[in-house]
């Protein structure tokens, strides 16, 4: 059985610079994948990840799973050996934020509850 060859991967962050590309084992986790991003993230760009669940990766399409490996994320259709798989990082608000958003919705439920609505067909 031939063994695998590395797979090149690049991440594509939400303004369009790119961390890497880099040569990836294709037994990596995803998990793997997004720790390698969080510790070579620029320092220059603002909403920084902190943890492995602030990233989500999409490659072609598909979120990937962190229990993922490499080979299993890859999409065969239109690869080219040796060509470089782009995969787009999506980093996710900071808990303060979405806790601010819960919140006023809550409240929005809240004043909604002593209402009465009739309509008349």
């Amino acid at each position: 059985m031939a063994e695998e060859e590395a797979i090149e991967v690049r991440f594509r962050l939400f303004d369009g610079t790119d961390i890497g590309p880099d040569k990836y084992d294709p037994s990596t986790t995803v998990t793997s994948l997004k720790e390698t991003i969080i510790a070579r993230w620029p320092e220059d760009k603002a909403n920084a990840p902190t943890k492995v669940e602030d990233l989500k990766l999409i490659n072609a399409g598909r979120i990937l799973e962190n229990k993922w490996t490499l080979s299993e994320s890859r999409v065969p259709v239109g690869d080219l050996p040796g060509s470089i798989i782009t995969m787009h990082v999506v980093v996710r608000p900071p808990s303060s934020v979405k806790r601010s958003v819960s919140a006023d919705k809550e409240k929005e439920n809240a004043s909604r509850q002593g209402r009465c609505v009739c309509t008349i067909l």
